[in-house]
């Protein structure tokens, strides 16, 4: 039987406690938090309403096509194309109301079908106690079903941690441009 000297028996020591000391570490990656730490209040449900302006046609369009499948230009309800957004969102219908913010982000053509979107978009608010804060949407939305309801999935500033749905409900469409005027009603649980 071989001898251990104490060196050697004090590395072997040294390098297993490390070993458990790194697995231990490694595999910490989530903890409970205390939300006031966070700085989080009592959760508040807010209504916000505005309008978005979807504006295809024209010298300074908001929404643009960035991308298509090659099949796209043969479907009756457009599948395949993605769409980018910049669009305004104003407090009354007419786009030379009141700016209070943008819709940024993309929606798809994602039904073979019917006219149905798949919405990716950021609200983002320019004014009031909302100025610099954004809610995040991501849903199915049936262009021209009467209701359509969309998923807050998120948000940023005041409105982190926020989740809801946003009621849209088209107030004017062109058929010929594809230009659009959409009544949002948005409602959200955030802190």
């Amino acid at each position: 039987m071989a001898k251990t000297t104490p060196t050697h028996t004090s590395t072997i020591f040294t390098i297993f406690f490390f070993s458990i000391l790194i697995a231990t570490k490694s595999q910490e990656f989530s903890r409970k938090l205390s939300q006031k730490k966070l700085g989080l209040k009592k959760e508040k449900l807010s209504h916000l309403h505005f309008y978005f302006h979807d504006i295809v046609s024209g010298k300074n369009p908001t929404a643009v096509r960035v991308a298509q499948a090659a099949m796209t230009n043969n479907s009756s309800t457009g599948f395949g194309a993605v769409v980018m957004i910049d669009d305004p969102l104003t407090l009354k219908p007419k786009l030379s109301s009141k700016e209070v913010g943008r819709a940024q982000g993309i929606y798809a053509f994602a039904a073979q079908n019917e006219f149905g979107l798949l919405m990716v978009m950021n609200f983002a608010f320019t004014e009031g106690k909302y100025n610099g804060s954004t809610l995040s949407i991501l849903g199915r939305n049936l262009v021209l079903s009467n209701v359509r309801e969309l998923p807050v999935v998120g948000g940023s500033g005041v409105f982190r941690f926020a989740r809801g749905y946003a009621h849209a409900d088209t107030v004017w469409l062109n058929m010929t441009s594809g230009d659009a005027v959409v009544e949002y009603n948005v409602y959200v649980f955030h802190y």
